[in-house]
């Protein structure tokens, strides 16, 4: 099988290159970096941006995934905004143009998005059916993303936009900072420990995109996202409890837009209640490895 991934350098795509790293499958990364191939993967040089030479790896594959875009993790600067706005939209845009010019095209394109296109819900279980949009920035980042992928049609080539929640991984994501936080004894509720925290353990992204693959039934937008939602305080709870930590001091909200600030990011992405449900990857038959935060964060401190 030949895999294409567009921004694949990071966790994410470390993780779906070594999930996917066989003899079987021929993997392609297209990254701002020079084009070599390194233990059998095929690294190419594009700009996100234009099309170039980087469009013949495309000829072919049965997928592409596309993760290309700024990190959040940052301040919220006028330039920062336009930024990651501009790095979504346009790689989106330009691989849609990219694929409407070849002969065989991929058979399923997995663009990334987020569970954050809803709005802050305490109450709501967001579905991909009936959630509600929002407009903050961040909502309207995830909508100008989605609308950019799902406002042509490729004749042949099924879409599957990936909403996904707070991924907790060793090597990367949320799981390793909160630990961190964890270990000096500030893993206590943020802020008022009332929002929603949506995750997913790294082994069901995985897990989820194979499953994509192999079922053609599967399209559209989809919450990839535990099934469980507990509560930060209850998400934080189950932390130091794997950790064998027995207390977390509290964090109000003024400390952590302090801290967000000292360090170069924004509160919100803690802050935030990110209440999703995974429906549609239910409704189609999907068996998650870790559906309770405290069985995920037990397999992560071992």
């Amino acid at each position: 099988m030949k895999i294409v991934l567009a921004g694949g350098t990071g966790f994410l795509g470390k993780e779906l290159v070594h999930f996917f790293g066989t003899d079987e499958n021929e993997i392609f990364i297209l990254t701002r970096g020079k084009s070599h191939k390194k233990e059998g993967v095929n690294y190419i040089n594009w700009d996100g941006t234009t099309i170039g030479n980087w469009t013949a790896c495309l000829e072919g594959a049965h997928v592409l995934i596309n993760m290309t875009g700024k990190s959040v993790d940052c301040r919220y600067t006028e330039e920062n905004k336009k930024e990651i706005t501009r790095s979504r939209v346009d790689s989106t845009r330009v691989l849609q143009e990219a694929i409407s010019q070849l002969k065989v095209k991929p058979n399923v394109w997995m663009n990334a998005s987020t569970a954050t296109i809803y709005r802050y819900s305490l109450d709501k279980l967001m579905t991909e059916d009936d959630g509600e949009y929002g407009d903050d920035f961040s909502m309207r980042v995830a909508k100008d993303w989605e609308n950019a992928f799902f406002e042509s049609e490729l004749k042949d080539v099924r879409k599957v936009a990936l909403r996904t929640s707070l991924v907790v991984g060793k090597s990367g994501g949320v799981y390793p900072v909160l630990r961190r936080l964890a270990r000096f004894g500030l893993a206590g509720r943020m802020g008022d420990g009332k929002q929603k925290f949506a995750w997913i353990h790294i082994d069901d992204i995985l897990g989820i995109v194979d499953f994509v693959i192999k079922n053609e039934q599967v399209k559209g937008p989809v919450n990839c996202t535990a099934p469980t939602s507990p509560s930060n305080a209850e998400f934080m709870k189950a932390l130091r409890k794997s950790l064998r930590i027995p207390f977390g001091i509290p964090q109000p909200k003024f400390l952590l837009d302090l801290g967000a600030r000292i360090i170069g990011t924004e509160s919100e992405l803690i802050l935030k209640s990110r209440y999703a449900y995974p429906q549609r990857l239910i409704e189609n038959g999907y068996q998650f490895k870790f559906e309770n935060c405290q069985d995920a964060l037990n397999d992560l401190s071992k």
